[in-house]
Parts: C-alpha cells; sequence; structure tokens
C-alpha cells in the first residue's frame, strides 16, 4: 500500500554522446514503454546537474539516479547503492556546479538550499565503453550495457512499490554484494554462461 503523499523522483543521468555513460538517458527512454506508477515522476536530466540539484530540493521523499558508475564489476551488472550524505562546509568554496556524479550533484544541491534533501538511491549499471577525457562524442551502447537497459527497467518496476510504501526501506534485489550505506544489492547478468559475477 502507498504512503499518502510519498513523493519519489526517478533520474535519468549521463551524457547520450559519450558511449555507456548513456545509459541513465536509455532506462528513461524505456521507461516510456512501461510507465512507472502515476506518483512517480521520471525525468531524464542528462547532463544539467545544476537543474537535478534544483529537483532535489523541491520536496521528495526519495530520489532514484540511473547512472553508469564503474564499481568494479562486470560489465552491465546494476548495483543499488546508496552515497553519502553531503556535509555543510561552512565557509567553503561552493561545489562545482557542473558534472554530474551523484556526489557532486548531493553537495551542490546541500549548497543551494536549506531544505532537507530526500533519500538518494544509485541504480548503477558497470560500463564498459568508458570515452577518453579527450573524447567529445562516442556514440552508441556497448552490448552489455543496452541489455542491462530493461534489467533496470525490471530493477525500477520492483523498486518503486516498496519505496513508495516506506521510502525509508531498502528495495529487494537479487543478492547482497557491496555496501555503501545501504545494504546494496547487485543484480547479476543473467545465468546461462557459466559465469558467476564477481
Amino acid at each position: 500500500m502507498t504512503r499518502t503523499g510519498t513523493r519519489l523522483l526517478v533520474a535519468g543521468v549521463g551524457n547520450i554522446f559519450l558511449a555507456d555513460d548513456a545509459f541513465g538517458p536509455e532506462v528513461i527512454r524505456a521507461l516510456d514503454r512501461r510507465p512507472l506508477p502515476p506518483p512517480v515522476r521520471v525525468r531524464d536530466f542528462g547532463i544539467r546537474g545544476m537543474d537535478l540539484a534544483y529537483e532535489l530540493l523541491a520536496g521528495y521523499d526519495t530520489a532514484v539516479l540511473v547512472d553508469a558508475a564503474a564499481r568494479g564489476h562486470r560489465p552491465g551488472t546494476l548495483s543499488l547503492f546508496e552515497p553519502d550524505a553531503p556535509g555543510r562546509a561552512t565557509g567553503a568554496a561552493p561545489p562545482e556546479a557542473h558534472g554530474m556524479d551523484p556526489a557532486r550533484v548531493l553537495a551542490l544541491a546541500a549548497h543551494l538550499g536549506d531544505e532537507p534533501l530526500p533519500r538518494v538511491l544509485v541504480l548503477a549499471c558497470e560500463p564498459e565503453v568508458r570515452p577518453r577525457g579527450d573524447e567529445d562524442i562516442a556514440p552508441g551502447i556497448s552490448a552489455p550495457v543496452r541489455d542491462a537497459v530493461e534489467r533496470a527497467v525490471a530493477a525500477l518496476h520492483t523498486m518503486v512499490p516498496v519505496l513508495l510504501a516506506d521510502p525509508a526501506a531498502t528495495p529487494p534485489l537479487s543478492r547482497p554484494d557491496e555496501s555503501a550505506g545501504l545494504p546494496p544489492a547487485a543484480l547479476p547478468l543473467p545465468v546461462g554462461d557459466g559465469a558467476e559475477d564477481r
């Protein structure tokens, strides 16, 4: 049962022109075909860190950022983790407004407003192709990351009802794998090739 008034944001993060960094926007596009329940706001923020930082100040209970992130798994592995909440450093320089990694966005949101930030979870996909620093464009995502898009959509359809019922709950995923604040989990690649993740 959904709690009355629970507000949940699902935000795609990433650059559609930089190979596997397009994972977050691709998941948001796939959600057009399998929409989440109406109380959930689903939006592709791309590389607009400032927009996402302000959106995080809009009174959500929970935000799920969907992003490509290298965490040491096989390419295409999905992981769920909760980044550390940013501290409020008094007198420090404002956080960088460019860049879309979760830590920078949370630090920027904390700097911009006095409102409490929502609980933030990151549904991350291990990239296979990461652009070099000198590349402005690297179109197309790798096969393992493309295969992970539909699994991410399925994971969100599992997570969202749990988070709407209780924003503090730990959404159920396949198996415990890593720890970063919440008992996180990874979704292994489909079984069939005989390989076990990790």
